[in-house]
């Protein structure tokens, strides 16, 4: 991902662009993305690559490079009968690119859009709906995992969050954490 400062209006704004990266090589941006997504609505590489507005042979060559880092194959194309042309639909190698690219880039935006993300993370905040307290028991569901706080009181606070958050912040029953209340839901922060 690479983060660059935009100056707008006398304020700056954090963007990013992301893509998707294999042996340490760059091969899914936000336009390959587009391009696959056109491919599997139009049903056809040409029709694709028009609705993009790229030429056929840039789309194809694009593909083609694709397929080449990852030696697996990420479209098929199939030939028209009697009565017409061909076309093309993604693989599951490239349905799950596809999908891949949209959740991070739908994650990473969601990010930089959250004013309470960045506040959790240390930055300057204005919210003052901070509890500190320690993690008395951690139970990982399928999709979601539930943290027990207990805060200074004493009171126990409980948060259900993803099961990747709590992965990603490593939390264990004894950590020392933050329960920061949002208007709909309880997130929690760990300093690092």
């Amino acid at each position: 991902m690479f983060f660059k400062p935009m100056l707008t209006n006398e304020k700056h704004k954090l963007l990013c662009k992301v893509w998707l990266e294999y042996g340490g090589e760059p091969f899914l941006g936000k336009g390959g993305a587009q391009i696959l997504e056109a491919i599997e609505e139009m049903g056809s590489i040409s029709k694709g690559a028009e609705k993009v507005g790229m030429s056929y042979r840039y789309v194809w060559n694009y593909l083609a490079k694709i397929q080449k880092t990852l030696q697996k194959p990420i479209i098929e194309t199939y030939k028209g009968g009697s009565k017409g042309g061909g076309g093309a639909f993604l693989t599951d190698v490239g349905k799950s690119l596809l999908k891949e690219y949209r959740r991070v880039e739908g994650y990473v935006g969601e990010i930089l859009g959250d004013e309470n993300y960045w506040e959790a993370v240390g930055l300057k905040i204005s919210a003052r709906n901070r509890l500190a307290g320690v993690v008395r028991g951690v139970d990982k569901g399928v999709v979601t995992a539930k943290v027990r706080i207990e805060i200074q009181g004493p009171v126990v606070v409980t948060a259900i969050i993803s099961k990747e958050a709590v992965e990603d912040l490593d939390i264990k029953a004894g950590d020392q954490v933050k329960a920061v209340i949002k208007a709909t839901e309880v997130m929690v922060a760990k300093e690092k």
